[in-house]
């Protein structure tokens, strides 16, 4: 199992937990995004710089990862390609993307950006990541990483 971190709109607290977790299990961390980012210096974390255009390091993601994958992403159309392919993916807020709720969500997300791109409503952005929010992340990564190994 390697898992892939959306790493552009990652929160930074998260990107804390998923160190932690490689270097407590040895787990491969890849952070994609469209700049260089800092890491730790660890062998288990690693970066991966993409091409600068929106969904590049969602397209870098998707033509990198293996079935049995974690996939660490709030792009739910990432998340959708992820599980077509076998793997699993998680969201910042902890949430596990299944083959069950993944398409209501597309269907939900083009809804609203049906509904922002025609000037009628104006959803606003997602609240902060709250302590249940970071919680809930590392308990799902918790038992996502002890099924693996």
């Amino acid at each position: 199992m390697q898992i892939w971190v959306d790493a552009d709109a990652c929160p930074r607290d998260i990107k804390e937990i998923l160190y932690r977790a490689a270097e407590r299990t040895q787990v491969q961390v890849t952070m994609v995004a469209n700049r260089y980012l800092r890491v730790p210096r660890s062998s288990c974390v690693s970066v991966l710089v993409a091409a600068a255009g929106v969904d590049e390091a969602d397209e870098q993601i998707a033509a990198r990862m293996q079935a049995g994958d974690l996939v660490v992403t709030s792009d739910i159309p990432l998340a959708s390609q992820v599980i077509d392919r076998g793997g699993l993916a998680l969201s910042p807020r902890g949430e596990l993307y299944t083959v069950e709720n993944v398409g209501a969500r597309l269907n939900m997300r083009d809804f609203l950006e049906s509904l922002r791109s025609s000037g009628s409503v104006d959803t606003g952005g997602p609240p902060p990541l709250s302590r249940a929010d970071r919680q809930a992340f590392a308990d799902h990564l918790d038992r996502i990483l002890a099924r693996s190994l």
